[in-house]
């Protein structure tokens, strides 16, 4: 923990860090809804691709709803990059704020304890690496169904 300032805390300032906080958590929801919405297109489209491959005579239908897989898969791995850089961005401007003008950081504390430089504490560094990976299977999900849809699409095509 830090040590408590010797200036009076401005209102003004504990409010823009309060309205600051609210920010990043509503992107981190929003965030969430979208994967939620991405996850339900792709397992329709994936549902739909299965229901095509009954069907001899769908090879148009069949790329059409792949293609459409990919430029899906796409957008969220764009979407999820979007938010990733927003969320960024608001957390380096919490922790300036915490820096420069309140007696705690709790936010850069948090993080601190996440991510510690000191090996010995191997719980910690644990976790650390569990959220940071699970950053990257939300970012792999899209690839591995851009991914699912060509390989389903150049198999319809060659076979």
């Amino acid at each position: 923990m830090s040590e408590p300032r010797e200036t009076p805390l401005d209102p003004q300032v504990l409010d823009i860090y309060k309205l600051a906080v609210e920010m990043a958590d509503r992107v981190s929801a929003r965030r969430a809804v979208a994967n939620a919405f991405f996850l339900t297109v792709n397992t329709t489209l994936v549902a739909v691709v299965g229901l095509s491959t009954t069907q001899p005579d769908s090879t148009l239908r069949f790329a059409a709803v792949c293609l459409a897989g990919v430029a899906v898969s796409v957008c969220w791995w764009l979407l999820l990059r979007v938010y990733r850089r927003l969320n960024s961005a608001k957390f380096a401007v919490i922790n300036q704020i915490e820096a420069e003008h309140l007696p705690v950081k709790p936010y850069t504390d948090e993080w601190a304890e996440l991510t510690p430089g000191d090996q010995a504490t191997s719980r910690r560094n644990r976790l650390g690496k569990a959220f940071r990976e699970l950053g990257d299977v939300e970012r792999i999900v899209p690839i591995v169904f851009g991914l699912l849809y060509i390989v389903l699409l150049v198999g319809r095509l060659v076979a």
